[in-house]
């Protein structure tokens, strides 16, 4: 039998070159990861995943307890940041198969700004595009990135973030109110808005 934390291989490194835009979202430059992280952080390309299976649920992601922010807090499915060069089609596809194990279409819903600190260890400053999608395969998690993960339906998500704000990671409390306010995401019809 395979061991999973022999067979995950390290995908996300501090040195690695982020993508600096400005408030449009237009490309002014290039900083390490580690480096836009700290102080009061420097806005950078992100974008987090939201991938439902067919019955409508949410796969979520408690995030690694290795991870620098926000280590053991559940999350959407998958976030990150496209690195230097790389298209976001190109990015969204590779880290949801690195994190995840998973391939499927995903369709772009927003994007939003947000910025949120996680003293002392750093700071979130991301334009961050959201995408939703739907599959049916098994998550084959990479435990570098993921401690556990478990589908839950919209309307059980939206009692535990009421009840325990503080168990969820900031991107995915502002982009999952925005997905209930705005998107017609049919797992979503019976969910009551924030």
């Amino acid at each position: 039998m395979a061991n999973p934390e022999l067979d995950s291989p390290v995908v996300s490194r501090d040195d690695e070159q982020l993508i600096l835009v400005d408030s449009d979202d237009r490309e002014i430059g290039f900083l390490a990861k580690a480096d836009a992280h700290s102080g009061v952080g420097t806005l950078h390309r992100a974008f987090s995943l939201f991938v439902f299976n067919p019955a409508g649920e949410l796969l979520l992601q408690q995030r690694a307890n290795g991870k620098r922010l926000w280590p053991g807090y559940w999350s959407n499915t998958c976030c990150s940041h496209p690195r230097r060069g790389e298209t976001m089609d190109n990015a969204i596809h590779r880290r949801l198969h690195e994190e995840l194990g998973l391939r499927t279409e995903l369709e772009f819903l927003f994007k939003f700004r947000y910025r949120a600190q996680y003293d002392p260890q750093g700071v979130e400053h991301e334009l961050c595009w959201v995408f939703a999608g739907t599959s049916a395969e098994r998550p084959r998690p990479n435990v570098n990135e993921v401690a556990a993960w478990r589908y839950v339906t919209p309307q059980v998500l939206c009692s535990e973030v009421a009840r325990a704000p503080e168990t969820f990671t900031p991107w995915f409390k502002f982009a999952w109110a925005r997905i209930l306010r705005e998107h017609a995401v049919p797992a979503l019809a019976k969910a009551p808005a924030p």
